[in-house]
């Protein structure tokens, strides 16, 4: 992956080169490899004919590969953030430091290992001498790549379906055991319980490997429940670029995409953290620097928390440690691969520095909520404030839903029509119609046959394309509802509707609540909306 995301910007219009691509089809994590590099129009040659290959130069991004003997040089790329961990050996039964090649490459004198910070030089020298005059800095062109995208940070928000007023908490999570979701497998679906949908996206970018290992099928079935309440989960090619961008919150551990996060300024929470990270290493300093969550506790108030703490700067110490000459990695990156190809570099500009892409959609729309209403009063009138979150993962969330004092609080069900789960949507209090209906007469024929065919609902409703929603209550009465702001979908006034007959109901029979209402919608921790509220007589509804 990152060879692909460096090279073609380094080779553009240059005939003198041509690029082959082999992999290690015995690599434990060698799964979805061929696949990649199909998809992406590389030429792949069989790994058993890399020996027979008269090459000018090879490329790596692993160093845990068995180099052909011969001559040319070989170049290793980092595929994280320096060499800030110990994993497991292939070649023995020790650990080894990750990014460091074998003995015998560094004493052939044909291995180059690319540091994005001297700090790495040092490092490796002090730890495995045999590295002595065999590192560049060259920089680090992922980091590079996030910084340059944020200029877009909003276009990728939008892709994401991220909204303005809403903020994104983006789960990062290294391999192994000592991972976070390695130690915390249900954290997705406790944050997505914990946090309300309207204020809150929650997106998870999980390591490589873990695809490799495990395959997309175990994790999407290992995180059902958090992809039925709107986990984005980015899939492993390039895209978790933009969505660490596009991030407000970033939850993770001892892996370089937390810390790529920190070095972009966000908010950071540890979740795990493994003896496996390197001490004195940049991810050493993010440890130190970092608050930790707890799993157990409240989740949401722990996002707030840091949210509310956090400073920009506070993680530049960390940024420094890791990074240096920050915007210059392609450049001084084509430098050395001509040099080592023994070419001239290309008369044409310094490679382009390119945008990231916005990413592909990466989540299903939530059908099912556990709705909390608390309605009030304020100076200016009635306050129905609503919190939604989604009913997959609501069973998951520690901590109650405490209603304010003096207001009174109601919970239902509310699914939209696009809901699979039969025994869900026919306990449900609410039903809400995903499309609007073209008319009024379509909305309410619909608002009759969903209530026919599914006693246990009080309320359906509908959009109108022309304009507001109706909300059909069982005993045939319907409610017209007009909202304030951007467009709003139907179970956002159906909670309105539902918690002011609540009010109606729990009203003094010497002073029965109107009709008709003029409310405030407040989205909790999001935005206020007026709604109107008129009773349409029961006649009306067919």
């Amino acid at each position: 992956m990152r060879i692909l995301e460096s090279l073609p910007a380094l080779l553009r219009d240059d005939p003198r080169v041509s690029v082959v691509f082999a992999h290690d089809p015995s690599s434990a994590f060698g799964s979805g490899v061929r696949d990649l590099l199909r998809a992406s129009g590389c030429r792949v040659m069989p790994w058993e004919q890399l020996a027979h290959t008269d090459a000018d130069l090879i490329l790596t991004a692993s160093e845990n590969v068995d180099v052909p003997e011969g001559d040319c040089p070989v170049l290793v790329l980092p595929h994280g953030i320096g060499f800030q961990k110990r994993v497991p050996d292939a070649r023995g039964p020790h650990d080894r430091l990750s990014g460091l090649v074998p003995d015998t490459l560094l004493e052939s004198g044909r291995a180059w290992l690319a540091v994005s910070h001297p700090d790495q030089e040092r490092q490796l020298l002090a730890a495995h001498p045999k590295t002595a005059g065999r590192t560049l800095l060259l920089g680090d062109p992922c980091y590079d790549e996030l910084l340059a995208g944020r200029a877009r940070r909003d276009a990728y928000r939008e892709a994401l379906g991220v909204a303005a007023d809403q903020r994104l908490v983006v789960i990062s999570s290294t391999w192994g055991p000592t991972s976070l979701l390695g130690r915390h497998p249900d954290l997705p679906v406790g944050l997505l319980g914990a946090l309300p949908q309207d204020a809150y996206r929650v997106a998870a970018v999980v390591h490589p490997n873990v695809w490799s290992a495990h395959g997309a099928w175990q994790i999407r079935t290992l995180q059902a429940s958090a992809l039925d309440a709107g986990l984005i989960l980015m899939p492993p090619v390039h895209a978790w670029r933009p969505a660490l961008v596009a991030a407000d919150v970033v939850i993770g551990d001892h892996g370089s995409v937390t810390l790529y996060g920190a070095a972009l300024g966000h908010p950071v929470l540890l979740g795990a953290f493994g003896a496996d990270a390197v001490p004195e290493t940049a991810v050493r300093g993010l440890a130190a620097a970092a608050p930790r969550l707890d799993p157990g506790g409240d989740l949401a108030a722990q996002v707030e928390d840091v949210v509310r703490d956090h400073t920009p700067e506070r993680y530049a110490p960390v940024t420094r440690q890791a990074f240096a000459g920050a915007g210059r990695a392609l450049v001084r990156l084509r430098e050395v691969v001509y040099e080592l190809l023994d070419l001239p570099e290309p008369a044409s500009g310094p490679p382009p520095d390119l945008l990231l892409p916005r990413p592909e959609p990466a989540a299903e729309p939530v059908t099912s909520w556990l709705v909390v209403t608390e309605t009030g009063m304020e100076a200016s009138g009635a306050v129905v404030t609503v919190r939604r979150y989604p009913a997959a993962a609501r069973a998951h969330a520690r901590g109650g839903i405490d209603a304010e004092d003096g207001s009174l609080r109601c919970v239902h069900l509310a699914c939209s029509d696009g809901e699979r789960d039969r025994r869900r949507l026919e306990s449900a209090s609410v039903i809400a119609r995903t499309a609007p209906a073209g008319s009024a007469a379509e909305a309410l024929a619909w608002i009759r046959a969903t209530l026919a065919e599914l006693p246990g609902a009080l309320l359906a409703a509908c959009a109108v394309r022309s304009g507001g929603h109706l909300v059909g209550l069982r005993d045939g009465r319907v409610v017209e509802t007009a909202v304030t702001g951007p467009a709003t979908a139907s179970g956002l006034p159906a909670a309105v509707v539902y918690a002011w007959l609540r009010q109606l109901c729990a009203a003094p029979a010497d002073r029965p609540a109107p009709a008709d209402a003029l409310l405030t919608l407040r989205l909790a921790g999001v935005r206020d909306e007026d709604v109107v509220l008129r009773m349409r007589p029961s006649a009306e509804f067919p």
